[in-house]
């Protein structure tokens, strides 16, 4: 799990149908001093966060294809929740 920020929202025209109502962010994660830690990633969310929210994300491929309730999807993170302020 990494912690980061939504820097913004992606538009996929064609997406796998796996991923099928999914919102996509764009989220920057951020390391332990609070900088930027490598390149923005898409993340793909159900839980209604936007941009400028901090959100907790993982790559647990098997609670995501879970979620997706399906093993063939090319996703890899996902938001896990939404952090307080």
């Amino acid at each position: 799990m990494q912690i980061g920020h939504v820097i913004g929202s992606a538009t996929a025209t064609v997406k796998h149908p796996s991923l099928t109502g999914w919102k996509l962010l764009i989220v920057q994660f951020v390391g332990a001093t609070g900088a930027d830690d490598g390149e923005p990633v898409i993340v793909f969310d159900m839980l209604g966060a936007g941009a400028g929210d901090r959100v907790i994300a993982s790559s647990d491929g098997a609670a995501l294809q879970a979620m997706m309730k399906t093993k063939a999807t090319p996703a890899r993170w996902f938001v896990a929740g939404i952090v307080d302020s």
